[in-house]
């Protein structure tokens, strides 16, 4: 089954450009040499790289379930060990986020990864036998991963994917190829050393549109995972397999009357700058209720967060979007100058000069001000004076645009907790806390990248890249019934 044209082209609209004639260097400046030779999971072709994953999965299955342990304690060690030097390098290419952060994702998805442990198996026994369900690979798994965490993206998918059983072909954010490339020859390099199967991680060295839609529609790629926005999302559930789709989010926070207004300043910077708010379930407009609005305003202050005002933030805001897209999927976005920069810099697109140090800026808005509607990936948050709690919770549905992604509220009342979890539905739902501590970053749980909630399968995990396999014997194996009855 053939992807819609229209969809395939929306899904790469923003960045075909780059392909043809964009970044060709490495993170040091040195022309860029990836070795696309089809070893270690490099591929310039697709279906080669689709062919080789399936050799490698049909190897991986008939081991045992200790070589898969091995594989993804390679990636693990990796991740930790070489996290400044992968970091790095992704910082230089992509040129967006934080170089600390950068690190720091690297480094907690190898510590907080989910692996095999995950693969539990279930039985059944009673008079009439015996009932086993186990969790087995689907085969070749393809995904798309996207330029803010193109390699943490892939490191946390492949730690799930090949503990599941799975082998994968990635075709990757062109602006995030290249780190992309060296992290999984890396990868591979070391479990091909250790288990002897190589290429169980492969990725497109030169991503494009024809190299996506060759993996969609391979009829060796047995399941698709997609990390982005929206039309990546529908092209993966128009391939005609099946898709787990990580979407896009437009989080918002409520602070109520009975917050504790400083503790909730905190955890708005710390979740709203992390990377500079390239996450997607990261803090993206903030509604409070007015009769504590002026005092969370100045408690966003006193946490170090800068305030601007409503001149500063028109001209923001002239700088921070544009229309992208084509025909009915045309809409507002953030600009590439913008979007996961520093702080400082959006400051200074506003006319303001401040530290560099600066984590984050905010100001006061209308509800349907580009900053509110948009899901802007930019240290800038907007605040939006609400009546009450009802109406904040009201705004935040509506701007949340029914992704279901991630909701956030600050709040001592259990009842307006239960409120708002139930009116937002969404696949995350923090309270009292920043964004990261729903994925285990402060807050309890395992880590992933993947947050599928278009397609309802939540955080993934390895058991996602599985599929239930029961095997039933009959009238045996029974040992605790009467003897003498069969």
């Amino acid at each position: 089954m053939q992807i819609s044209e229209e969809l395939i082209r929306s899904v790469v609209s923003q960045v075909i450009q780059e392909v043809r004639g964009g970044q060709r260097s490495s993170a040091n400046g040195q022309a860029a040499n990836v070795g696309a030779n089809g070893q270690h999971g490099l591929f310039t072709c697709a279906k080669q790289a689709v062919s080789a994953a399936r050799t490698a999965f049909e190897q991986l299955r008939t081991r045992p379930m200790e070589d898969r342990k091995k594989a993804i304690e390679h990636i693990r060690r990796i991740s930790i060990s070489q996290a400044v030097e992968l970091g790095t390098m992704e910082m230089n290419e992509t040129k967006i986020g934080r170089l600390d952060h950068k690190i720091n994702k690297l480094e907690t998805l190898g510590r907080r990864a989910p692996g095999t442990e995950f693969l539990t198996t279930q039985a059944y026994s009673g008079d009439k036998g015996l009932a086993v369900i186990e969790h087995a690979p689907f085969g070749v798994i393809g995904a798309i991963t996207p330029v803010t965490h193109s390699l943490p993206t892939i490191t946390g998918n492949a730690v799930s994917m090949i503990a599941g059983g799975n082998a994968v072909v990635v075709n990757p954010h062109p602006s995030g190829r290249l780190v992309a490339a060296e992290g999984v020859k890396r990868f591979n390099q070391a479990i091909a050393a250790d288990i002897g199967i190589d290429n169980l991680i492969c990725v497109i060295t030169e991503p494009t549109l024809e190299s996506a839609n060759s993996i969609f529609t391979n009829r060796d790629v047995n399941l698709i995972c997609v990390t982005g926005g929206p039309a990546v999302g529908r092209a993966a559930l128009n391939s005609g397999k099946r898709a787990i789709v990580a979407g896009p989010g437009n989080p918002p926070v409520v602070v109520d009357e009975t917050a504790d207004l400083d503790r909730a300043a905190q955890c708005i910077i710390a979740g709203a700058s992390y990377d500079n708010n390239l996450l997607c379930i990261a803090e993206k407009e903030v509604f409070v209720v007015g009769s504590v609005f002026d005092a969370m305003m100045s408690a966003m202050q006193r946490a170090g967060a800068v305030p601007l005002n409503s001149s500063q933030i028109a001209r923001l805001t002239d700088s921070a979007f544009q229309e992208v897209g084509e025909g009915s999927h045309k809409h507002l976005g953030p600009t590439k100058a913008m979007l996961g920069q520093d702080a400082a810099k959006l400051a200074q697109a506003a006319g303001v000069t401040v530290d560099p140090k600066t984590e984050l800026l905010y100001g006061e808005t209308p509800a349907d001000h580009p900053f509110v509607d948009v899901e802007q990936m930019m240290p800038f948050i907007p605040f939006v004076r609400c009546r009450d709690v009802d109406h904040a919770i009201e705004l935040a549905k509506h701007y949340e645009h029914g992704y279901r992604h991630t909701s956030i509220i600050h709040t001592r009342d259990v009842r307006n907790m239960t409120k708002m979890g139930r009116v937002m539905d969404t696949t995350l739902f923090v309270k009292n806390g920043p964004c990261m501590a729903a994925l285990g970053l402060g807050g309890e749980g395992y880590l992933s990248f993947s947050i599928a909630g278009p397609t309802g399968e939540g955080v993934t995990s390895p058991l996602t890249f599985t599929r239930e396999r029961r095997c039933s014997l009959i009238e045996d194996l029974w040992i605790l019934g009467d003897p003498g009855v069969k």
